[in-house]
């Protein structure tokens, strides 16, 4: 493998595994702060690549070409953005002394819902719903059949909702396990969760730098298979759900260690809160906090990275809307109505090489109230168009 003589500069060095549209905020953030980017992913030109001071192609699940760039770059951090990505590289990389953000065994955690899962649930305690892990189709019906319809099937690996379903009924269970069976990720072992009857879903962005945890207003969100569609922020909570969510994510990220941004995925039903799934990165839910905060999700991340101050403004209520390819294309361009640029609302487009049908491409946010941010944010979208 060959790759670009790397500058000659005294900057802090860090590299992304992992290089899509939230990689690509990353990186524009660590570079307001004077950081030297490196942007890693499986194919060329990412959406990181384009602002990254160097880039990247390599086998994400191949560890020893992980770790021959690593080694190769010298990065000072190591921040994965991505679950598909080769943990035992994460794992020597660390033992030869390079920072993994948070740490190589957070990621190795929440990169599986089995482990996040039980780590969270058993070890710290936490409210979760009841669930099985199945690796048949028998274990499946029988787990189904165990934790009552509907219920949820998950691969235990999986990025972006990919292999997810609801099986309504034991006549939805064939059709459960091809959907996750096509999954990108491991599926050769999946989750059965029992439905929550929740009011509604949040993300919880928790920050970390090391001596101080701040929280961001939860934030509410649509989704569909398993992948973010809307997000709103603050979602309103009672005082008493929203206190719990706070020291449940505390309780998690504290378990976990390191440093950096948390979303943290819960479910609230009244006053209850039960925990879901966590990322140990920027969320795409959190795309909204473009908008809404003095310092984004992403410009977080690197302050608590850095063990920088994490104080910031959150300015007010605002909501995102994800825009979807219609289109399977090598040269996607999207077409972008003037309207969607107005004192309150504006389109990041991701610059991504190649669409598919259904593949996020663009993302439109809004900034007033809850209600109306949402509702224009869901009709702006619709003035987007694959060209």
């Amino acid at each position: 493998m060959q790759f670009c003589a790397p500058l000659k500069s005294n900057s802090t060095r860090m590299m992304l595994l992992g290089s899509g549209e939230l990689g690509k905020e990353v990186a524009i953030e660590a570079q307001r702060l004077g950081l030297e980017v490196i942007a890693v992913d499986r194919y060329e030109n990412a959406p990181a690549h384009l602002v990254a001071n160097r880039s990247h192609v390599v086998d994400m699940q191949d560890a020893e070409a992980i770790l021959e760039i690593i080694r190769y770059e010298k990065p000072d951090y190591i921040l994965p953005e991505i679950e598909a990505i080769s943990i035992d590289a994460l794992f020597k990389a660390e033992a030869e002394g390079f920072h993994v953000i948070p740490n190589a065994e957070a990621v190795n955690k929440t990169m599986n819902r089995k482990n996040i899962r039980r780590f969270a649930a058993e070890e710290l305690g936490v409210k979760t719903g009841g669930y099985q892990f199945v690796s048949t189709y028998e274990e499946l019906c029988g787990a189904a059949d165990a934790l009552g319809f509907p219920c949820v099937i998950k691969p235990v690996m999986s990025s972006s909702g990919h292999g997810q379903s609801v099986a309504k009924s034991a006549n939805n269970l064939s059709a459960s396990w091809e959907i996750a069976k096509e999954a990108r990720g491991d599926a050769s072992e999946l989750i059965v969760e029992a439905f929550i009857k929740f009011d509604y879903e949040i993300t919880l962005l928790t920050v970390c730098n090391g001596k101080e945890t701040v929280f961001c207003e939860p934030i509410g969100h649509i989704q569909r298979d398993g992948d973010y569609v809307f997000s709103w922020q603050p979602m309103q909570m009672s005082e008493i759900a929203k206190e719990k969510a706070q020291v449940m994510a505390k309780t998690v990220t504290d378990g976990l260690g390191g440093r950096g941004l948390f979303g943290v995925e819960m479910f609230v039903c009244g006053d209850e809160v039960y925990f879901s799934e966590l990322s140990p990165r920027p969320h795409d839910t959190g795309m909204v906090t473009l908008i809404t905060q003095s310092q984004s999700e992403f410009a977080l991340h690197i302050r608590a990275v850095l063990g920088l101050p994490l104080g910031f403004t959150f300015y007010g209520d605002g909501a995102s809307a994800a825009f979807k390819s219609q289109v399977d294309s090598n040269a996607p361009a999207v077409d972008v109505d003037n309207s969607l640029f107005s004192d309150n609302s504006y389109v990041r487009v991701f610059s991504k090489p190649a669409s598919h049908v259904g593949r996020r491409m663009a993302v439109a946010l809004v900034f007033d109230e809850v209600e109306s941010a949402l509702s224009q944010a869901k009709e702006l979208i619709t003035k987007i168009k694959d060209v």
